[in-house]
């Protein structure tokens, strides 16, 4: 499917162009009502109107949807000069049963999508825990990016952790979106500070991550994760299936991807990664993301790029407007919103901690 269709279907589900279509297909039911006459009673087909608009839209639009449609059958019926018969009553009253049910279905349904929306943001807060502002001789700024206005969960984790190995933080993303995603995004969550304690080499606790996980998941499933684990003047991370994080040195201008020496599965397809030790000096910087990030197109279909801009954002003194400024630079790109949700997570090096 091409990025143009996607975004097509993406926009017609959003609720003003849903209602936009609703009013157009009842008007165009109207008019070939009225043009084809007593010949084919089309008047109960304005029906269709709210019955359609209770599957997005609040009660009151469906309520004025239904209204609407109402109105147009009583036009439709006038014109056709079918006032005070028998047929024309039936069909009015297919028309006004069909509002009173759409707005029923629509008021059950907005209460039932706010208290998930509300159970949703609760079950985020508890799972996208705020990191400290410093832990370990490392600082830290973080932000989620949802790709919904209701904030719902997406598959995206993070977590770090103080062990006697020293600060261990994992990012992730599990297949999946929304409440499906929450109990998996939990599981390894629960994996990870469970095992984090006791395991002191990190390519070990990858893979004894994977083992448990593996145990209730399906086929199909999988966590792309990094495990990384902060010490003075390095970092040593395990990567499995993971977007590579960039690092910007201390007075350097570019980015540099910390792509590992080769690609692992992720988890849940037996990773047997190799790990990775980077150095860390006073002032470089890491950004770990989530694949909202670079995978998101602009509007001709383009990816967003870690570029030179990315690379200017993240020197901002401030690590919190560091991780907004790409946030408005993601923004900017997407154009019509986002896609998929996006997490980052900027470390930097404490001067001293080296």
């Amino acid at each position: 499917m091409s990025v143009f269709l996607r975004r097509a279907i993406r926009a017609a589900s959003q609720p003003s162009i849903w209602l936009a279509v609703v009013l157009g297909l009842d008007a165009v039911i109207a008019v070939a009502a009225i043009v084809v006459g007593r010949s084919v009673d089309l008047s109960d087909l304005l029906a269709a109107a709210p019955l359609l608009a209770c599957a997005r839209c609040g009660g009151r639009v469906t309520t004025l949807v239904a209204g609407y449609a109402i109105a147009l059958c009583a036009i439709v019926t006038a014109v056709a000069g079918m006032l005070g018969t028998a047929s024309a009553g039936y069909r009015f009253a297919i028309v006004v049963g069909a509002g009173v049910f759409a707005v029923f279905a629509s008021v059950i349904r907005s209460r039932r999508e706010g208290a998930l929306i509300r159970i949703s943001e609760r079950v985020q807060r508890a799972i996208l825990r705020p990191l400290p502002a410093e832990l370990g001789g490392m600082a830290f700024a973080s932000h989620y990016q949802s790709a919904t206005t209701q904030a719902l969960v997406g598959g995206d984790l993070y977590d770090i952790t103080m062990t006697q190995f020293g600060p261990r933080f994992i990012i992730g993303d599990v297949k999946g979106k929304g409440i499906e995603a929450v109990g998996r995004c939990a599981a390894v969550l629960a994996v990870f500070r469970e095992l984090a304690f006791g395991e002191p080499d990190l390519i070990r606790l990858a893979e004894e991550m994977d083992a448990r996980l593996s145990r209730d998941m399906d086929a199909e499933d999988f966590v792309t994760v990094i495990l990384a684990e902060f010490a003075p003047g390095q970092v040593r991370m395990v990567n499995c299936g993971h977007h590579p994080p960039v690092r910007l040195a201390a007075g350097a201008g570019g980015l540099q991807v910390m792509a590992p020496q080769r690609y692992e599965p992720p988890l849940g397809l037996h990773p047997h990664p190799t790990r990775q030790d980077i150095v860390l000096r006073p002032g470089d910087r890491l950004l770990f993301y989530t694949d909202g990030l670079v995978e998101t197109r602009d509007r001709a279909g383009r990816f967003f790029d870690l570029d030179a801009h990315v690379a200017t954002a993240l020197a901002d003194p401030d690590l919190d407007a560091a991780v907004r400024g790409v946030v408005k630079l993601l923004l900017e790109h997407a154009g019509d919103g986002l896609t998929d949700d996006v997490l980052l997570v900027l470390g930097e090096a404490v001067v001293g901690s080296g």
